[in-house]
């Protein structure tokens, strides 16, 4: 599980440290792919198949099904975290997301998510006001 939220920046290289916590549980490599919100997503390599298998079952005919397919595969990049426990992100992801300095990596359960620090910020804010105020249940039964 990722928790938290972390600030490193990115190198003249595209190369971002991840946090080291983490740095065991993705040394058998991660996957990085566009996410949601303009963000990327990281996964170890496991979740990232674990992903695929349930892709793989949905049905081929849902049009939402392919489309998701189609752009999360297409931006995906295997990466492995060099000695420093820093990964390199592709020139078109960091055009994606934004990124170009400072950077937040948050936990985000089963991922992490890189996200261009700023665009972090003004999220969580708008984000944490809606939060507060539920007053209905996000998973029934559970919260």
């Amino acid at each position: 599980m990722f928790l938290g939220t972390h600030t490193p920046r990115l190198d003249q290289k595209g190369r971002l440290f991840l946090p080291a916590k983490y740095r065991d549980e993705l040394s058998g490599g991660v996957v990085i792919t566009k996410g949601q919100e303009r963000c990327l997503y990281v996964f170890p390599v496991k979740e990232f198949v674990r992903l695929t298998d349930s892709l793989a079952r949905a049905p081929v005919t849902d049009r939402a099904v392919r489309d998701y397919g189609r752009i999360l595969f297409a931006g995906a990049s295997d990466q492995n975290c060099d000695a420093q426990g820093r990964v390199t992100v592709p020139a078109p992801l960091r055009a994606y997301a934004g990124l170009t300095r400072d950077c937040a990596v948050i936990g985000a359960n089963t991922r992490l998510e890189i996200w261009e620090a700023r665009a972090w910020s003004e999220y969580e804010a708008e984000r944490e006001r809606e939060f507060a105020d539920l007053s209905e249940e996000v998973l029934p039964g559970v919260l």
